[in-house]
């Protein structure tokens, strides 16, 4: 154990990161819960990582316009599929959503087969660099968050549909580029399930959870120099489970 990675330079952006993630994740992981349909934070994030990567196979620089139109074009179009299908076939809309996530998953392999940088393209993409994020690269992510979040709450997203999509396409796409596939999995889906049936108040439980999740997973990473995502993704977890077993002896009557 060592405190030499307690440097607030790198942390610090890498905290507020996980804030502006968990913001938006928090509501839209609520959402998913209630419309039963876990996989399709994976799927959308797997369709606009397939969007870096076709970017990447065309040479295209990281974080230009052209990458982020290809990125955010191919996350919209992939939602706008999934909407038209659970119109068209709600009964089965998991499976369409898993499918997807394995079918973007695969022509991303076969996209980067014969690149000799295939795997740390993928690992970057699944469990992503939050450390290397600073704070010039947030203020977009802000500002784009903040008008989601303005749209979602005055429109009332969860009463529709297509608003949902949207709106989730692009908060994954701008997520995955900010911390990887697993934190935006885990963001989204481990809050929420945490506190379902907690009455109005689970967002509040579920954003404290994700804040203490990414504080003790950067903190512990930091002092054991793993791998950050991976250790925060699995804090989020531990918690979750502790939360849990708490709220149910809480809400259980007194004999």
């Amino acid at each position: 154990m060592s405190t030499e990675g307690l440097d607030i330079s790198i942390l610090g952006p890498a905290f507020l990161a996980g804030l502006l993630v968990l913001a938006t994740h928090v509501p839209l992981g609520l959402q998913v819960l209630d419309r039963e349909i876990i996989f399709i934070d994976l799927a959308i994030a797997q369709i606009a990582g397939l969007g870096v990567i076709a970017a990447h196979v065309l040479h295209l620089e990281s974080r230009t316009i052209s990458v982020q139109l290809i990125t955010y074009g191919t996350a919209l179009s992939g939602a706008l599929l999934l909407y038209a299908c659970e119109r068209r076939w709600p009964e089965v809309q998991e499976a369409i959503i898993g499918t997807s996530f394995i079918v973007a998953a695969c022509v991303g392999i076969l996209l980067l087969s014969g690149n000799p940088q295939a795997g740390e393209h993928l690992q970057d993409l699944l469990v992503g660099q939050i450390l290397w994020v600073d704070y010039a690269t947030l203020v977009p992510v802000a500002v784009m968050y903040t008008l989601i979040l303005l749209l979602w709450f005055s429109l009332d997203g969860k009463r529709h549909p297509l608003l949902f999509y949207l709106l989730f396409a692009v908060t994954v796409t701008a997520s995955v580029q900010l911390v990887g596939v697993y934190l935006v999995f885990a963001s989204l889906i481990i809050p929420a399930l945490t506190v379902r049936n907690t009455g109005r108040r689970a967002g509040w439980y579920a954003g404290v959870l994700g804040v203490a999740g990414y504080a003790a997973g950067l903190l512990l990473s930091a002092l054991l120099d793993l791998p950050t995502g991976a250790v925060v993704v699995l804090c989020l977890a531990v918690l979750g489970i502790l939360s849990r077993v708490v709220i149910r002896n809480y809400r259980q009557p007194a004999r």
